[in-house]
């Protein structure tokens, strides 16, 4: 039988951070949980925009504002979450930016690699004590099918995409940089025996608007596969929803859908590449990560 949102458990009482709540996977996530009972924070950039999302939710919703693309935002959301919750049972990393042209975050980081991996490296550290001690806490990040493409791994003397600048080369190596940071947080975690696990989940090839920086002429080639292979965004939630809640997911898995290519499909466990599984150049990430935001973690 396929893992639908059927499946989510009775999530009363448990409080649910998700960032980029506002649209896509992010909503589609965020409305799941709130269904089945969750405090729901709703992180976003766009303030009259995650108000609309808690309207069409319902449920127990609170807003917060956060740009993942400034550290200041970062520090100033996590503290005001602290603030407001002794606990925290799901972070989920959700919110990010596919293949913008070149652009630098307000401290200075490649767009993509600032918004997808370093803004939530912080973001989780910040938030991390929030969670260690609850039992059955999790940190789920989304990553992507795209993190494929970075063969070669992260290219530590350019990371910044000073030199020359690929959209998709950008795009791919900070969704590695997403499934290198979930590893070696969960090593370390296990090493620490906190309560708190850490996943990953990537949602296929699904039809949200992620692909507004889609180059026009590559616009129409992309609606064309849509049809075939894309899902809606409810399904493309599903594998965050499966490492988020399900009672059997375990520290360092990885979900993504069943089906041709992992385009589309109900969550299954995974495989990642396996530039993802080099524990080396996990632990150099998460030193550079560190020294970039100026966020250690203890």
């Amino acid at each position: 039988m396929p893992w639908t949102a059927a499946d989510v458990p009775d999530q009363t009482g448990r409080v649910a951070l998700v960032t980029g709540a506002n649209t896509g996977l992010g909503l589609e996530t965020a409305a799941v949980l709130a269904g089945r009972g969750a405090t729901v924070v709703l992180a976003c950039r766009d303030p009259e925009k995650a108000k609309a999302a808690a309207e069409r939710i319902g449920g127990r919703t609170e807003l917060l504002a956060l740009d993942l693309a400034s550290l200041a935002s970062v520090r100033e959301a996590a503290e005001e979450v602290r603030q407001r919750f002794e606990r925290l049972d799901l972070l989920i990393n959700n919110a990010g930016v596919m293949i913008p042209p070149h652009q630098r975050t307000a401290d200075g980081f490649e767009l993509q690699l600032g918004t997808n991996h370093l803004g939530h490296f912080a973001l989780t550290g910040l938030l991390l004590d929030r969670l260690r001690d609850v039992p059955g806490s999790r940190v789920v990040v989304v990553a992507s099918m795209a993190h494929r493409q970075a063969r070669n791994g992260i290219n530590f003397d350019d990371l910044q995409w000073e030199r020359r600048y690929s959209r998709m080369g950008a795009y791919a190596q900070s969704k590695l940089a997403n499934l290198m940071f979930m590893y070696e947080l969960q090593r370390r975690l296990a090493a620490a025996e906190a309560e708190t696990v850490a996943l990953a989940a990537h949602p296929g090839f699904s039809t949200t608007d992620l692909t507004r920086y889609v180059p026009a002429p590559l616009r129409p080639f992309n609606t064309l596969l849509a049809a075939p292979f894309g899902q809606p965004a409810d399904r493309g939630a599903l594998p965050t929803l499966r490492a988020a809640t399900d009672p059997l997911a375990m520290g360092a898995h990885y979900y993504g859908p069943d089906g041709p290519f992992e385009m589309r499909g109900w969550p299954v466990l995974k495989a990642s590449s396996a530039a993802a599984h080099d524990e080396s150049a996990q632990q150099r990430l998460w030193t550079i990560s560190e020294e970039l935001t100026g966020v250690r973690y203890a």
